[in-house]
């Protein structure tokens, strides 16, 4: 069975760093690409970041050169690191994968960015 389950958010001022966890269960973890998704208030959910078995990386546009997603594989867990954060990073963060044609999620933890 597949449990993601994410860590490290709060709230923190314009410019800040935060860095989030997800600790992933099951024997899967280095044979699958793992993404962060984010959701904000009233806006559709939108994919973040993308790391590959490889570790080739993918971002979207607004947070190239401020985020950076890492594996390791000896602790079944990926990271994101979110550096020079903006008010429009506020948002729940999700770890997600696909096995066997099935997209699992973890429950989310919220981004807070605020003075």
């Amino acid at each position: 069975q597949v449990q993601l389950v994410e860590s490290g958010g709060g709230l923190v001022q314009p410019g800040g760093s935060l860095r989030l966890s997800c600790l992933a269960s099951g024997r899967f973890f280095s044979e699958n690409g793992m993404s962060w998704y984010r959701q904000a208030p009233g806006k559709q959910r939108e994919l973040v970041a993308f790391i590959t078995i490889g570790g080739t990386t993918n971002y979207v546009d607004s947070v190239k050169g401020r985020f950076t997603i890492t594996r390791d594989n000896a602790k079944n867990t990926v990271y994101l690191q979110m550096n020079s954060l903006k008010p429009e990073d506020t948002a729940v963060y999700y770890c997600t994968t696909r096995l066997n044609s099935v997209d699992y999620w973890g429950q989310g933890t919220q981004v807070t960015v605020s003075s």
